[in-house]
């Protein structure tokens, strides 16, 4: 029994190598799918740039009249 329970607390859910799990940093994919401002800004950006390439290069190429 170690020290916190014999004192009448309770010994947490330990994580890898014997720390904390809640002091674990929180991985960061987890992060940006919790942020949901962060999803919509990519969700906006992302297709914006995409398509805004993707024009570019079909605009680019068009023969050049003569």
């Amino acid at each position: 029994m170690s020290d916190t329970e014999a004192a009448g607390g309770t010994a947490g859910p330990k994580g890898p190598g014997g720390t904390d799990a809640a002091e674990g940093k929180i991985p960061f994919m987890q992060r940006l799918l919790d942020n949901p401002f962060m999803l919509l800004f990519l969700g906006v950006v992302i297709p914006t740039v995409f398509y805004l390439i993707w024009g570019i290069l079909e605009v680019a190429q068009i023969p050049i009249a003569q």
